[in-house]
This record gives C-alpha cells, sequence and structure tokens, in this order.
C-alpha cells in the first residue's frame, strides 16, 4: 500500500485540474524549490512516459534520454535543464487550459494591465489574496470563462501558488512580469532602472507620458541588441500605459513592469 501511496497523481487523466495540477507539482518538486530538476526531473519524464504509453520504461535506456533531450527542447523554454510551473503547464492538458489562458492574458493584455490598476488601489505593485478572487473573476469574464464559485476559489489558490514566488500570500505584478517579460527577457537593475527613468523624466516631476515611454522602450531594444517589432512595441506601450494616471506613468508603475526587484 505504501507503494501505491506514492504513485504519481493524475498523470493518466486526459486533462487535470487547477487543483490536480498543483498535486503533480508538489509530488514531483519535491524539495520544493520551485523547479522539477535532477532527479525530479528523471522521475516526472518516467511517470509521464509510463502513463502515456501504459508500459514500462527504462531509464538507462539510450532511447529514454534521447526522447527526454527532445522534450526540454520543446517545454524547456528558458532553456535552463528544468522545469518550471509555468513550463508544466504547458506540459498537462489543463482544464480549459485556464493557466495557459492567465498567462497570454497577463504577458499580452492592456485589459490586464487596467484590471491590475483598479484592484491595486494603492499602487504598491501588490493584490492581497482577498483581493485576487475579484480580480480574476474579472478577468475570466473578460476572457468569456465560465466558472462557478468552487472552480473561482480553485483558480485563486492555483495562481497564488504559481506566482506568488516570495510565500507572502500577495500577487506582485513584478512576479508575473519575471515570467512574461515585457520586453521579452528585458529586466533592468535598480541602478540601470533609476538612470534610464531620470533621462526621460527631464523635468523632474517624476513621471513621464506615452511619447517618452515610446522613446525609453525603443531605447530599451536598441541597447538589448534587440528589433524594434512595431506591433509589439504598440502593444507593450498601450499595457503599460493602462497603469497611467491621466497619461502620467509614475516612476512607481513603470519601475514595477520593468525593474527586477522592487526599488527600496
Amino acid at each position: 500500500m505504501a507503494n501505491k501511496a506514492q504513485q504519481p497523481p493524475h498523470l493518466h487523466l486526459a486533462e487535470v485540474t487547477a487543483s490536480q495540477f498543483l498535486d503533480i507539482w508538489k509530488h514531483f518538486d519535491s524539495d520544493g524549490n520551485g523547479y522539477i530538476e535532477g532527479k525530479e526531473l528523471e522521475n516526472f519524464f518516467k511517470e509521464l512516459e509510463m502513463a502515456r504509453r501504459g508500459a514500462g520504461v527504462d531509464p538507462s535506456n539510450p532511447t529514454f534520454r534521447e526522447k527526454m533531450k527532445e522534450f526540454m527542447q520543446k517545454f524547456d523554454k528558458n532553456k535552463d535543464g528544468r522545469i518550471e510551473m509555468s513550463e508544466l503547464a504547458q506540459i498537462l492538458p489543463t482544464e480549459e487550459n485556464f493557466l495557459l489562458c492567465f498567462r497570454q492574458f497577463v504577458s499580452s493584455s492592456a485589459e490586464f494591465m487596467a484590471a491590475w490598476r483598479r484592484y491595486d488601489t494603492d499602487r504598491s505593485g501588490y493584490i492581497e489574496a482577498n483581493e485576487l478572487k475579484g480580480f480574476l473573476s474579472d478577468l475570466l469574464e473578460k476572457a468569456n470563462r465560465h466558472y462557478d464559485e468552487q472552480k473561482l476559489q480553485e483558480y485563486t489558490q492555483t495562481i497564488l501558488k504559481m506566482f506568488d514566488l516570495n510565500g507572502d500570500g500577495k500577487l506582485g505584478l513584478s512576479e508575473m512580469a519575471s515570467e512574461t517579460f515585457w520586453l521579452q527577457g528585458v529586466k533592468l537593475t535598480s541602478e540601470q532602472f533609476n538612470a534610464i527613468f531620470t533621462y526621460y523624466d527631464k523635468d523632474g516631476n517624476g513621471y513621464i507620458d506615452e511619447q517618452e515611454l515610446d522613446a525609453l522602450l525603443r531605447d530599451l531594444y536598441q541597447t538589448n541588441k534587440k528589433e524594434v517589432d512595431p506591433t509589439n512595441l504598440s502593444g507593450y506601450k498601450q499595457s503599460i500605459m493602462s497603469l497611467s494616471d491621466g497619461g502620467k506613468l509614475y516612476r512607481g508603475e513603470l519601475e514595477i513592469v520593468l525593474c527586477r526587484e522592487p526599488i527600496v
């Protein structure tokens, strides 16, 4: 019975719910460090192959290693040799693809930022756990996703688990931005952010406007040797400006999106 209790949960299912997804994550991230890596990764791939094929697999077989390599090339998006929770969400067929739907909304939607602005009333860059449910409800309605109270509670806990990296029980915009970089990997240090904001805030009033933001973003693209895609640039700009106050984008709002760590 002990061995049966240790069997990985839910991998055989055609799709998993948000709570089942968390069960799987906790099972394979056995050291709780936020990654499936090393022996955990080998065990995960082995059990996944067994669940999908309905037969045993031999990790010592060269074919197993080759398949695992191909698997990681497909799903290890940041090429760090391990699986993060957001990457697992793409591997497993999650119910209604809620997690992927949410991640797409985070990464590309000005509506998301506008909704965030409504709930982050003190502009701290965080939404408290008790506010998160209402925030998600707004997003689900905008995305035309059907849900009930039980599902909403389940989704709320899943999103907290997925994005609350420091375990403080709050959803941080910077924590989500670290997962879905606005500038496709560009994140600034405090010193870099202060320097570039000061440069564009020439009158020192503590905010920049949309034209200045456009120039700032183009500067970041060029500094990081990235081609400027007009469509992407427009989308990033609209999303970030959704945090502004009457067209005034204050230092704190832009810091949350572009900076690696909050500036104290």
